[in-house]
C-alpha cells in the first residue's frame, strides 16, 4: 500500500507532496483509497462533504467505530502526515481478519477531506462541515490562490457543492474515532517509546495581516519618502518569534503575499499570515495581542496602513477521558520490556487534527507513531518501518479492544 501510494501527487523537484483539494493529485489519492476499500469488499462511501468512508458491516446499526485521518498535504510536505493513518487503518483491518475475531460493532475507515487547508487556507475543512462549525455560505466563499472558489473547484472535480453541510446523522452512528497519527514533535524520540497517545490539541489560529503602503521606484525614490510595507512585516515577524518565547508557545509566519511583487519596486501590499499555539488559550490571546500591537507600532512609523484578520481559530481539545483511558488500558504494557513497563506515555501536541474538530461531537481519540526526528510538513518528515508496523499492531489492538467485544 505504502508504495503504491508513495508517487501520488509527488513533486519531481521539491520531493515533497502537493497533494491540494480538488486537485488531479487528490482524485488519484481518493482514486487509491477506493481501489483499496475494493479489494477489502468494503462498502465505500462518499459523503456530502466529499469526505469518503469505507465500512465493514452496516453503520446504520450505530455505535461504530470509525479510524483513519487524510490523503491531502500541505505544499511540499512530507509522506506521512495523514497518510500514515489512513494506510495503517487499512493494514489494521488486514490484522484484524487475520486475528479471526468476530465483529461486534461497525468499523469504518475515513479519508477526510482537504484536512490541512494548503489550497483554501482553512484547515480541515471536510469534517469542519460535517461537524458543522463551517457553514455552506463561508465554504462557497472560500477561494484558492488563483481566485477559483471552492464550489467552483468541487464542481470540476465531480462533487456537488449546494449539497455541503452539516452532517448530524451520520455522527450520530459512531461511537468513537481514533486518528493515528506520526509524532510532530520528538517526545517519543526522547522518551525511547514507539507508540504515545494523545492528551490533548492546544489551542491554535490563523491570522491575516495586510501591510498597506505606496507603490513606487525602488532606484529613484528616496528612503525618507518612502511607504514601504515590507519594513514593518519584517519587524512584526521578528516581534512574533519574541512573543511566542516569552509566553513558552509558537508563532511563525510562514506565508506571505507581497503586491506588485517586482524586483524594482516597493510593494504596495505586503499581507503575512500568523499560525500560532499555546498550551492555554490565555496564553494564545497574549501572544497574538502583543503581535497585533507590534505590527500595529511598526505600521504607523512608517506610515503604512494595517488590517488584522482572524481567519480560523481552534480552542483547545481535550480528548474524551473515558476513550483516552480505555486505549492505555488496551495498550499497556505490563509484560513486556521498554522505557516504562505497564505505561504509554500521554503527550500534548500544538498541530490540528480532523479527530480535533469531530471531539465536539463523538467521542475521539489519538495514537502518534514516534517520528525520531520530529520533522513534519517537509519531504524530510519520517519514521522507521519498525515504529510503523508497531503502530499497526497498537492500532488493531485498540480497534479490536472496542470493536469486537
Amino acid at each position: 500500500m505504502w508504495r503504491d501510494l508513495l508517487p501520488l501527487g509527488r513533486h519531481p523537484g521539491s520531493g515533497g507532496y502537493r497533494r491540494y483539494a480538488w486537485t488531479g493529485a487528490d482524485a488519484e489519492c481518493r482514486a487509491w483509497f477506493a481501489g483499496q476499500a475494493a479489494l477489502r469488499g468494503l462498502r465505500l462511501d462518499v459523503d456530502r462533504n466529499g469526505n469518503q468512508w469505507a465500512w465493514l458491516g452496516d453503520p446504520a446499526d450505530g455505535d461504530a467505530v470509525v479510524t483513519g485521518s487524510h490523503l491531502d498535504s500541505v505544499p511540499d510536505g512530507g509522506a506521512f502526515d495523514g497518510p500514515l493513518g489512513v494506510v495503517s487503518a487499512f493494514a489494521a483491518l488486514d490484522e484484524l481478519r487475520r486475528r479471526g475475531t468476530p465483529l461486534g460493532r461497525p468499523l469504518g475507515i475515513v479519508n477526510f477531506g482537504d484536512e490541512e487547508g494548503a489550497r483554501f487556507g482553512l484547515a480541515c475543512v471536510g469534517s469542519r462541515l460535517t461537524a458543522g462549525q463551517l457553514t455552506r455560505d463561508r465554504a462557497h466563499r472560500l477561494t484558492d490562490g488563483d481566485g477559483i472558489t471552492l464550489p467552483r473547484a468541487m464542481e470540476a472535480a465531480g462533487h456537488d457543492p449546494d449539497a455541503i453541510g452539516a452532517d448530524p446523522e451520520r455522527l450520530a452512528r459512531i461511537g468513537a474515532f481514533v486518528e493515528l497519527h506520526v509524532e510532530q514533535g520528538r517526545a517519543l524520540a526522547l522518551s525511547g517509546d514507539r507508540i504515545g497517545i494523545a492528551g490533548a490539541i492546544w489551542p491554535h489560529g490563523r491570522w491575516r495581516f495586510d501591510f498597506r503602503g505606496e507603490a513606487n521606484h525602488a532606484g529613484t525614490t528616496r528612503l525618507a519618502d518612502r511607504r514601504d510595507p515590507m519594513l514593518p512585516y519584517a519587524e512584526t515577524v521578528l516581534a512574533a518569534r519574541r512573543e511566542a518565547e516569552l509566553a513558552g508557545a509558537v508563532a511563525t509566519f510562514g506565508k506571505i503575499a507581497v503586491e506588485p511583487n517586482g524586483v524594482n519596486a516597493i510593494p504596495s501590499l505586503v499581507r503575512g499570515w500568523l499560525d500560532s499555539r499555546a498550551a492555554d488559550r490565555t496564553s494564545l490571546d497574549t501572544v497574538v495581542a502583543g503581535v497585533e500591537k507590534a505590527a500595529r507600532d511598526h505600521a504607523a512609523a512608517h506610515g503604512v496602513d494595517l488590517d488584522v484578520v482572524r481567519e480560523s481559530h481552534t480552542p483547545v481539545v481535550d480528548f474524551d477521558h473515558a476513550l483516552r483511558d480505555e486505549l492505555a488500558r488496551i495498550l499497556r504494557r505490563d509484560e513486556e520490556p521498554g522505557p516504562a513497563p505497564g505505561r504509554v506515555p500521554v503527550l500534548g501536541t500544538g498541530a490540528g487534527h480532523d479527530a480535533g474538530i469531530l471531539s465536539a461531537s463523538i467521542p475521539t481519540a489519538m495514537l502518534f507513531v514516534r517520528n525520531p526526528t520530529g520533522v513534519s510538513h517537509s519531504p524530510a518528515e519520517y519514521a522507521a518501518e519498525d515504529d510503523c508496523l508497531a503502530g499497526v499492531a497498537a492500532l488493531a489492538d485498540v480497534l479490536e479492544g472496542l470493536v469486537y467485544r
